[in-house]
């Protein structure tokens, strides 16, 4: 069960699409795991996140540990995961934990605007984006960079960077093929 939940995660994560969490309420344990494996995190101004899992004699199995502690200031991710206490939608943004925290009523509609904002871009040069992200985190600098310039030059050819550029140029918005 815990390599299946990490392997779903993991997907997740290694999704050549954005994906966004809308929390409004409570997001504890595996709930807060899934959310963290999100690429980007929009949260109701009242919600409340936490790894309880220690208050049950076991500890967060499906990346808790290491999507939590990155996400913000270890002695912090470190208090969250022992106590098993609950943060609030502010401490979670304080920490890095989520993106954004609006009032709960418009935490859909800002998702929804966001992932529609998303979708307008090219396919090609976000999944590029995402795969650089991902293949360089916690790599060296350097390793970090190459791996970048290699989805950069990848890019180049594509026919998405040639309307990105000659839209600029043309001062229209592009018209994206995701080729």
């Amino acid at each position: 069960m815990i390599e299946l939940g990490q392997g779903v995660f993991n997907k997740i994560e290694q999704s050549p699409k954005p994906i966004i969490a809308a929390i409004n309420g409570f997001c504890l344990g595996g709930g807060l795991e899934l959310a963290m494996s999100c690429h980007i995190r929009i949260v109701g101004d009242r919600a409340r996140l936490g790894q309880p899992e220690i208050n049950l004699g076991i500890i967060p199995g499906w990346g808790g540990h290491a999507a939590l502690a990155p996400a913000g200031e270890q002695g912090k991710a470190i208090e969250v995961i022992l106590t098993g206490d609950q943060i609030t939608a502010q401490e979670a943004k304080a920490l890095g934990l989520v993106n954004l925290v609006v009032p709960g009523d418009a935490v859909l509609r800002q998702a929804k605007g966001l992932a529609a904002k998303l979708a307008a871009k090219s396919a090609v040069a976000t999944a590029a984006a995402l795969a650089a992200i991902n293949g360089g985190q916690g790599l060296p600098l350097q390793e970090g960079l190459a791996k970048e310039r290699g989805q950069f030059v990848n890019l180049s050819s594509s026919e998405d960077t040639l309307e990105g550029v000659s839209a600029f140029l043309e001062k229209r918005p592009p018209q994206f093929k995701d080729k």
